[in-house]
């Protein structure tokens, strides 16, 4: 551990911890963006994880006695050092936000603060967040976008009809209470890219979240975050992350008796396996999944047969309704075939299949069909 300046007399509320490696020059920014703060009952603690540029420089810059520089003796990746982070954190609320990432408005705390202390149900509360591309404000971020109103979210319905499958969150607009860390759970060491979605999943099974609508955080994008540098190093990391925090989710829902949250993790699981069959079948690109990656990745992850036919079935159901798109009918029925050894219950599987199997009359039907719902929708 580096020098760490003192802190003031009492226990701070708040605790920002700031994991750094190899962002030095952006860290002054970050840093300066906290300490402007309206509220100002707060520790930093810079997690320096062991980085090779000037960042022991930069901390040991700031002479404000909240900050606290913590060394790595040894680097020890992005997880563990977050872990760290909140475990050596003394605040009630904790705040991870990276070196790069910026606050862009000075009461955003105050904000956040005032509404966790009203609303002791609330496990984290976010808002959306502005992108950030070589210094240029490039506008909010779609994905974050919750809605022009300020609002407290029922926890599991939030979960169930925005969180999973969509990643809503940006991470540095989060702030969470360090009981849900305590609690519930901390980063898992086995998801490098999804493992923040699976701690908001997981929270918001037993809190609520709070959102504010307007984007008060910068997040910055460039080629060196974390996204980009799994992307590089190995693709696959990414889809087995976005799998794996639903098969994990599903699991802990279970748990603790939520048998929605189990269905939609499923369904999700579903869509990710057929788009990744599809992308193979017809593509080849490297977001493909072959048929034995695709069982192998099942036999990672289901803990019972009986899963793995839940998944395999919506899946190959999936890859059906894809051939059939594709104009590749005779493909369409054996995948059509395959949903149904895995679960000979699923009845729009089996209404393809026979629409199928009565040839040109049959596909006029479904195009029909099709039309019906789509005129219904609008």
């Amino acid at each position: 551990m580096g020098p760490a300046s003192g802190k003031c007399g009492n226990s701070p509320l708040v605790s920002f911890v700031v994991p750094c490696y190899r962002m030095a020059h952006l860290l002054p920014e970050c840093v300066h963006s906290i300490l402007s703060q309206s509220y100002q009952n707060f520790e930093i603690l810079i997690m320096d994880d062991c980085s090779p540029d000037d960042t022991p420089v930069v901390a040991r810059s700031f002479r404000d006695p909240r900050i606290s520089h913590i060394r790595n003796e040894e680097n020890l990746g992005h997880l563990r050092n977050y872990n760290k982070g909140i475990s050596l954190a003394e605040g009630r609320y904790i705040w991870l936000i990276s070196a790069d990432d910026v606050l862009r408005r000075p009461y955003v705390l105050e904000r956040y603060v005032t509404f966790m202390e009203q609303h002791p149900a609330v496990g984290y509360t976010i808002c959306p967040a502005v992108g950030l591309v070589d210094g240029r404000d490039t506008g909010i971020l779609d994905y974050s976008w919750l809605g022009g109103e300020d609002n407290l979210l029922d926890g599991r319905r939030f979960l169930l009809t925005k969180l999973i499958g969509s990643g809503c969150i940006a991470a540095p607009t989060a702030m969470a209470r360090k009981e849900c860390y305590t609690a519930i759970s901390m980063f898992p060491l086995d998801m490098p890219h999804q493992g923040d979605i699976y701690l908001w999943s997981c929270f918001a099974l037993h809190y609520d979240v709070g959102y504010f609508a307007e984007p008060m955080v910068y997040y910055r994008q460039n080629q060196e975050g974390m996204e980009h540098t799994l992307r590089r190093r190995d693709p696959r990391i990414l889809f087995r992350d976005n799998v794996g925090v639903l098969w994990r989710l599903s699991r802990v829902a279970a748990e603790a008796g939520f048998p929605k949250v189990v269905e939609r993790c499923f369904d999700y699981l579903a869509i990710h396996y057929s788009f990744r069959l599809r992308c193979h079948l017809f593509d080849q690109s490297t977001l493909g999944l072959s048929s034995e990656e695709f069982e192998k990745s099942l036999a990672e992850f289901a803990t019972c047969e009986s899963e793995a036919r839940r998944v395999r079935s919506g899946a190959y159901s999936g890859l059906g309704d894809g051939c059939y798109v594709h104009g590749d009918f005779k493909s369409a029925r054996r995948f059509y075939r395959l949903a149904l050894d895995a679960n000979p219950w699923l009845m729009a599987a089996w209404l393809k299949f026979g629409l199928l199997a009565s040839g040109a009359v049959g596909r006029q039907v479904r195009s029909g069909m099709a039309a019906v719902r789509h005129l219904r929708g609008r």
